[in-house]
């Protein structure tokens, strides 16, 4: 298990580290159980308030992100908070986790569960964009992305623990592009194609 604490122009000690290294440690071997990189950047935030951000993932081709962040005017209780978020998304979804993770393990391949590259795109912003045609937005930047093949509840728990607003994949069951996004109202919409589209 991999987790590097540093600082984003602040120092951070010996103890903080410690603490941070340790608290993760056990957190991800009691609900993951295996070997996982993780990053943990504190920094200053507004009105002198500080930040913690928390990223990380299982490692493998199936691997699972994870993400949480938070902000509170001491850094200890600034990364305390993101760390609990951490472990409430890991112990909600603990079961879920582990068949995950047997599917890629079993069989020793991700054969039964195929992966498509796509491209993702970030757009500038409609609203300080000059001069932005409808048909021809200003692209920032582009990554290859994978769209893979999961069940709804996957797809939930791989947007939940990345912190995603949103996630495109390919449903099991149907094998149909779907697509699973958090509500305003904090609840979660599926939209899922009919069954019977034209040929």
């Amino acid at each position: 298990m991999n987790i590097l604490v540093s600082g984003k122009n602040i120092d951070i000690g010996e103890s903080l580290t410690h603490h941070a290294q340790t608290r993760l440690e056990e957190a991800l071997h009691k609900y993951i159980g295996r070997a996982v990189a993780m990053t943990v950047v504190l920094s200053k935030a507004e009105h002198g308030s500080f930040r913690a951000d928390i990223n990380g993932n299982t490692g493998t081709s199936s691997g699972i992100i994870i993400k949480s962040s938070a902000t509170a005017g001491d850094v200890y209780a600034a990364f305390d908070a993101a760390a609990d978020k951490i472990e409430t998304q890991l112990r909600r979804y603990k079961r879920r986790l582990t068949n995950h993770h047997k599917k890629y393990t079993e069989s020793g391949n991700v054969t039964s569960l195929p992966e498509i590259s796509a491209k993702k795109y970030v757009l500038k912003d409609h609203h300080e964009a000059e001069h932005l045609h409808d048909d021809a937005p200003l692209v920032i930047a582009e990554k290859n992305t994978p769209l893979e093949t999961l069940t709804v509840s996957e797809a939930v728990m791989k947007m939940d623990l990345a912190s995603l607003p949103a996630l495109m994949f390919f449903n099991s069951a149907t094998g149909k592009l779907n697509v699973v996004y958090k509500r305003a109202d904090g609840n979660i919409s599926w939209v899922a194609p009919d069954q019977q589209a034209a040929a």
